[in-house]
């Protein structure tokens, strides 16, 4: 993906990117539009997670006998953490830290699914407030008060403007002939 990400920097049509790969332009146009053309940014660890030499130690440590909170200690995490961890990748006797870590990775991909993508009902709601030249910030307030209880409703201001700009960029990306974009409409 990178190399694709490079590719379109350097303002490369999608039919040469798609050459560098052998594939179609079409193809490359799927990944490139599915974010507005705008590069997402590169995955990273938080520092606030396991990583796999601590995992390593918790794996050794199961298999020494330690008990969780020796565990903890060895760690330097709290033993609600290490429990939860083992807890979640096999339990005591089947821990494996590789397997952890890359299940661990693989829970932290996304992509989430936006909130208004993923309801309709709440995406028309704010799509009506717009037309009456409601600001998102105003919406968002208003939503909090119109359904209290009812968290799936609210949607916040920054939320609101992310999905119109890149709303917006789509379209404009779509419907406007670009100097790199070397395909039929």
């Amino acid at each position: 993906m990178t190399l694709i990400w490079n590719c379109w920097k350097d303002r490369q049509s999608l039919r040469g990117i798609g050459r560098v790969f052998d594939r179609y332009s079409s193809s490359i146009y799927g990944l490139i539009s599915r974010t507005a053309g705008i590069r997402p940014p590169e995955r990273v660890r938080s520092k606030h997670c396991l990583s796999l030499s601590k995992r390593e130690e918790i794996s050794r440590s199961i298999a020494l006998g330690f008990s969780l909170r020796g565990i903890a200690a060895k760690v330097c995490r709290a033993p609600s953490t290490i429990s939860r961890e083992v807890k979640r990748n096999g339990g005591l006797g089947n821990y494996r830290a590789t397997l952890a870590d890359k299940a661990a990775w693989a829970r932290s991909c996304g992509p989430k699914c936006c909130k208004l993508a993923s309801n309709p009902k709440l995406c028309q709601i704010i799509g009506d407030k717009l037309k009456y030249k409601w600001s998102p910030e105003q919406i968002a307030g208003w939503l909090k008060r119109e359904f209290p209880n009812n968290e799936y409703n609210h949607v916040s201001y920054e939320t609101m403007y992310k999905s119109l700009f890149i709303l917006i960029r789509h379209i404009a990306y779509v419907m406007l002939p670009c100097s790199h974009q070397n395909y039929q409409c």
